[in-house]
């Protein structure tokens, strides 16, 4: 069997790849790998749980609770929250672990298990891949008095909603006028989002708002936009803002109904934190999925971009490494190290807001500072993704980019987990940018095919 830790954390069909045996020796590893710590300065290790609202994630919490207990690890239940929540809570806790149940932008069916070291931060691979092997070792387990405690963190949500606030009232800015609409994808976010808006002075209209354990994601948040799209044009709001099932990312859309990715989301925190003097070093990390436009138009402002791999964990490891303070992906998971240790879709859409309400300016003028380049992404599937190399493969992509010099992108990536390589082409137009990928995906197919 491959590695069961992926970009963020293990995740797979529930009852499937993720069962409740397997959650249980994951959280009996990760409770002997990451409380070794707090046993060894004399005191009980302390987790923090909490899960998003499909129905997998009850019998799954209930399987991470058993093994983090039967570890000897106390237990604090948070309940349904964000995982920025969870690993917010993490962190004011004091918790050696935390452990956030969700698939987050995944369909019902799945579901995941991240894990949270103390101060709330995702963990390195190498513990990870420590937690995998020390799950199938034998151990003796403690009994008596040495097995941990269960209890409800009651105010969890309370507290969480007060921090997302606070990142605004530091401003000193209300979001009184601007009219709002949330997709909360049914999902972590629909008590969470809508209030913590409200307290921050918006006129909320909640859609996808009333999760049932099964409505999760289903046409609706960061991967569907078409109702949110509806909604804003229909109540003639200012913004529309859309989450996935976790709310660790924001999407937005402007009054017009365009959106505003993930990209335009940073490059419009960018040149406020840089004008607040709270951009550290002056620089922006991004991954390499990241659109040109937007390194087109960090080098305009004269800010620096720093590229990651794909994953918002490899941002965020980037970022403490060198005390960086905004990143983040295409995808709208965006880090505020100064209010968050992982993407915070909630506290992304508040300080997008308090940006409008201190320029004055509509979502679609502040977006204007970076275009999109068109972006084409081609799978190309059956593949030998080890031999990337191939010199052949190599002229073609070569000569496609001085085609397209500056004003275009190659990018190879070949999948962790399939024999698949990914394709992705950026150029002025999109017809170009089809045609470059086409001619790119069809070399990678020829040379680097598995059937002889």
């Amino acid at each position: 069997m491959g590695r069961l830790f992926g970009t963020d954390g293990v995740r797979g069909l529930a009852n499937g790849e993720v069962t409740a045996s397997l959650a249980l020796q994951l959280a009996e590893g990760a409770a002997r790998v990451l409380g070794e710590q707090a046993e060894t300065a004399g005191s009980r290790p302390l987790a923090v749980v909490g899960r998003d609202p499909r129905a997998s994630g009850e019998f799954l919490e209930a399987a991470v609770v058993a093994g983090l207990a039967g570890a000897g690890m106390d237990v604090l239940l948070a309940g349904v929250i964000p995982t920025p929540g969870l690993a917010y809570l993490t962190a004011a806790e004091s918790a050696d672990l935390g452990v956030m149940i969700s698939a987050s932008h995944n369909p019902m069916p799945d579901n995941g298990i991240k894990f949270f070291s103390a101060g709330g931060r995702k963990l390195p691979d190498h513990v990870e891949d420590a937690i995998e092997a020390t799950a199938d070792q034998p151990w003796e387990r403690p009994t008596g008095t040495a097995v941990g405690r269960v209890r409800d963190l009651d105010d969890a949500t309370a507290r969480y909603v007060q921090h997302l606030v606070d990142s605004v009232d530091s401003a000193g800015r209300s979001l009184e006028g601007l009219r709002v609409v949330v997709d909360c994808a049914n999902g972590a976010a629909s008590q969470v989002a809508p209030d913590a808006l409200r307290r921050a002075g918006a006129d909320v209209t909640a859609i996808h708002a009333n999760p049932d354990g099964l409505n999760i994601n289903s046409g609706c948040g960061s991967t569907h936009l078409d109702d949110v799209i509806a909604a804003v044009t229909e109540r003639g709001a200012d913004i529309g803002i859309a989450h996935d099932g976790d709310a660790d990312r924001c999407l937005a859309v402007d009054a017009a109904g365009r959106v505003v990715d993930g990209d335009q989301i940073m490059a419009i925190l960018a040149l406020a934190m840089r004008e607040n003097g709270d951009l550290a070093h002056n620089t922006v990390v991004a991954t390499v999925m990241s659109n040109l436009g937007f390194s087109l138009a960090m080098e305009d402002a004269g800010i620096e971009v720093v590229r990651t791999a794909v994953g918002d964990r490899y941002v965020l490891e980037e970022m403490l490494a060198h005390g960086y303070t905004l990143g983040g992906e295409q995808s709208g998971h965006v880090v505020l190290s100064q209010w968050a240790t992982t993407g915070d879709g909630v506290l992304t859409a508040l300080l997008l807001l308090a940006r409008m309400a201190a320029t004055g300016r509509s979502l679609a003028d502040l977006a204007s500072v970076m275009t999109r380049l068109p972006q084409v992404l081609v799978n190309v599937s059956g593949v030998d993704r080890a031999r990337l190399t191939d010199a052949e493969v190599a002229r073609v992509v070569a000569d496609v980019q001085a085609r397209l010099g500056d004003t275009g992108r190659v990018l190879l990536r070949p999948s962790g987990t399939e024999p698949l390589v990914r394709v992705m082409v950026e150029a002025p137009t999109e017809a170009e940018a089809t045609s470059a990928a086409e001619d790119i995906a069809s070399i990678v197919r020829t040379r680097l095919s598995l059937t002889p």
